[in-house]
């Protein structure tokens, strides 16, 4: 793959020129979603090339049966995978009995935009076909947010040379496998297919979790512009359902085919209803239009980009950065449905299985708080706490008692679905960042009363996890946790990870004042939350203790907190030695050798001091960050955005916009060579982070008053970003000489800037010099 085929433009993710090397990677970036339903960017027209075909719908998955060569007490009994759905989108074509396939005939001006303004995705290409006719192609289509159960394409072919007939089939294939199936399993039943004029559906079951999908189409057609009837032949085979129609065209003529697709699930419809609902929704978008539908997108992503765009001025590939991430990020989650949540890969791939991981409440909940609304972040949280009982279950199977909770590593249910054991029994620190979530939520809303009506239960049973897994050390004469693996996943089975160490203690003393402030201002829910619990003064005594004398692994040589137990024990090369054909490492070195070296996946030290850093002062944090981040290789996709807070809350700038850079660009540039596999959604929200917190300074500390700190990169001229806080809308504008805020709220806002208090009036800005 060509790794800097995209061009630059502030707006569009813009291919030019076809090459097959780069199908894979295409269809990832040039995904398309609408946070309900999505798809990877597949060809309509049939090819015969590499290709991972994908379309996914929000909450439909499967329990994948565990493939391990050992089994472990506490395994699960299934990895939970997002499923490929049936493709709604295929459309095959032919010229002259000839058919359009891109792997066996000559193409030329090839171009593809993602068109991220209006949340759109479109072709254009030539093609001679082997028998010699010419045509142009140009295809269009979105998914609709306003409809969130409908998809439209438009698809038109040019007879360039030749006069003849053009065959459009389009078709629904519900014969699709997932590409990540651990026995290859077909993961479907097909229930019914339905045809009629124009239009059809087929209805699907999933196998074990029995979900029902029905995916209906209509289409209509063009020639040059004028609607035309066509007739119809109908081909039913036993998974897919493929009409044909046969336009005669001379040589200049243009024939178009509009297609509507719907996919509706039992997730939202009574299942004997799902047929109708889709025919209705297809039916709707055909009454509607190509046109209206796009319009509609339009004004859809622009209320949304009125909150979340971040304007660069002076770097047109660090704007298409962070334009792609906040772009991705809104099609994958809206917060509209808290049964839903943030796969890693979101509607570009399957990798992780699409379920819900850790990175929700360590890296999303910001975004979503600042681009949007406290709802939207209250969702993500509630998730977790309807799944409560789940984590309970989870610990028990551990061995914990007495209601402590685990929280899966990954789940769509609430129930463990990993299985690899140093990351299932291990990747403890996943706990703490679900009490970190409601702790960043209520300090960024001041919404207390969720702790009181939802969060304490969960804080109580992760609080008692945390005394339950630490164990009293004689020779050290204080607390350790053993058996651990940080989120730098190139050491396993560690003891005493700092970051994992630091969590706990962190738990259960902020337990304890939650508790504290609930019995104050809200006796009933705490003797509600007691009695329910059975938890009691001496248990509580029982937690502080462990987190008072919890250990630490630190070096008096190098005036560090270690990563752990032993890391000195290892030879410390930094990577700025490695050559950079043994990187990234994880694909070119056995695993042994990562384990036995000295590099970093991701920090593990400077991930806890990114999340705690009024803990630390300036020169803990200096200290901290030049002793780990030579060492840190950044194959982690959550790496990059912290180190570029921490590295402009240090004054580091132009690390900070080197780690600005690559967190932004790590798709579209495929710095760790995986983009073909999806695209990296969750540690888009941490891009979003490196700018809003890292250069502009953002933070909102425990005495609920908002700060920044702004800073900008010499490469830029200005930047500009948009937050909604505590429903009051506040842009931030930065040049190299000064900074105005602009109080767009009927509300006057106090802040600190630069340690300064300022009061913005309602409707009015200040500008500050910094």
């Amino acid at each position: 793959m060509n790794k800097n085929y995209i061009k630059p433009f502030e707006w569009s993710i813009i291919e030019e020129g076809f090459d097959p090397e780069n199908v894979e990677a295409s269809e990832s970036l040039f995904s398309i979603g609408n946070g309900s339903m999505g798809q990877r960017a597949n060809f309509e027209e049939d090819y015969s090339g590499k290709t991972f075909q994908g379309s996914y719908i929000g909450g439909i998955y499967y329990p994948d049966k565990t493939r391990v060569g050992w089994w472990k007490n506490g395994y699960p009994e299934y990895f939970a995978k997002v499923l490929n759905a049936p493709n709604w989108i295929g459309i095959q074509i032919k010229i002259n009995d000839t058919e359009l396939d891109l792997n066996s005939c000559q193409v030329s001006n090839f171009r593809r935009e993602l068109n991220m303004k209006e949340g759109w995705l479109s072709r254009s290409f030539q093609a001679i076909l082997e028998t010699g006719e010419e045509i142009q192609v140009e295809t269009k289509r979105f998914i609709s947010l306003e409809y969130n159960e409908i998809g439209a394409i438009e698809y038109a072919v040019k007879a360039i040379n030749f006069s003849g007939e053009i065959s459009f089939s389009p078709y629904i294939d519900a014969g699709i496998v997932n590409e990540d199936s651990n026995y290859d399993e077909y993961f479907w039943e097909i229930l019914k297919i339905v045809n009629g004029q124009n239009n059809g559906c087929i209805l699907s079951k999933t196998l074990k979790t029995a979900f029902h999908v029905a995916t209906a189409m209509e289409v209509s057609f063009t020639l040059n512009d004028q609607k035309v009837a066509v007739a119809q032949q109908t081909e039913v085979e036993e998974k897919s359902l493929h009409y044909t129609y046969k336009l005669p065209v001379f040589k200049g003529d243009t024939a178009k085919i509009y297609k509507y697709g719907s996919c509706v699930s039992s997730l939202n419809y009574q299942k004997e209803d799902l047929i109708e609902a889709a025919f209705k929704n297809v039916k709707k978008a055909y009454n509607l239009g190509f046109s209206q539908l796009l319009e509609s997108q339009k004004n859809s992503w622009s209320n949304i980009w009125h909150t979340a765009d971040i304007i660069i001025e002076g770097d047109i590939r660090a704007q298409q950065g962070i334009r792609f991430n906040i772009f991705q990020l809104n099609q994958t989650y809206l917060g509209t449905d808290a049964r839903l949540n943030i796969g890693p890969k979101g509607f570009t791939g399957e990798k992780y299985g699409g379920s819900t991981y850790w990175d929700t409440e360590a890296y999303c909940i910001p975004f979503y708080m600042a681009t949007k609304d406290a709802s939207v972040a209250k969702n993500l949280l509630m998730y977790r706490y309807n799944q409560l009982d789940k984590a309970i279950e989870n610990a028990q199977k551990l061995g914990f008692k007495n209601g402590a909770a685990l929280y899966p590593m990954v789940t769509m249910n609430g129930e463990e679905c990993h299985n690899e054991w140093e990351i299932t029994f291990e990747e403890i620190h996943r706990n703490g960042a679900m009490i970190y979530g409601i702790y960043n939520y209520v300090n960024y809303t001041q919404d207390f009363e969720y702790v009181p009506k939802f969060g304490l239960e969960v804080i109580i049973a992760v609080a008692r996890f945390w005394h339950q897994r630490a164990n009293f050390s004689e020779a050290k004469d204080q607390y350790v946790i053993l058996g651990v693996t940080g989120p730098n996943e190139y050491e396993n089975n560690i003891n005493n990870n700092f970051y994992t160490n630091y969590l706990a203690k962190w738990c259960i003393q902020y337990a304890a004042e939650c508790l504290d402030r609930v019995e104050q201002e809200f006796p009933e829910d705490y003797k509600r939350v007691m009695d329910k619990t059975k938890l009691t003064d001496e248990e509580i005594k029982e937690w502080l203790n462990v987190a008072e004398n919890m250990y630490f692994p630190f070096s008096l040589e190098h005036n560090v907190y270690l990563q752990q137990d032993g890391f000195l024990d290892k030879e410390l090369i930094p990577v700025a030695e490695l050559s950079s054909f043994e990187r990234p490492i994880n694909q070119k070195w056995s695993w042994d050798r990562i384990l036995r070296s000295c590099y970093i996946k991701q920090a593990d030290v400077l991930q806890c001091m990114f999340f705690f850093e009024n803990k630390f002062n300036k020169e803990d944090l200096e200290r901290h960050f030049d002793f780990y981040e030579p060492l840190t290789v950044h194959e982690s996709s959550l790496s990059p955005c912290v180190h570029s807070i921490l590295a402009a809350s240090i004054d580091r700038m132009p690390k900070a916009y080197e780690q600005y850079v690559r967190t932004s660009r790590l798709d579209l540039d495929d710095y760790n060579h995986e983009v073909h596999e999806g695209c990296h959604i969750t540690s888009m929200a941490g891009t979003w982070m490196s700018i809003v917190q890292g250069f502009g300074g953002m933070r909102v500390w425990e005495d609920g008053k908002l700060t920044f700190n702004p800073q900008i990169p010499k490469e830029w001229k200005s930047y500009s970003f948009t937050i909604n806080f505590r429903g009051n809308i506040i842009k931030i504008y930065k040049s190299q000489t000064d900074c105005k805020f602009f109080n767009e709220s009927k509300n006057e806002v106090v802040m600190l800037v630069n340690e300064k208090e300022i009061l913005i009036p309602a409707n009015k800005s200040v500008t500050v010099q910094c």
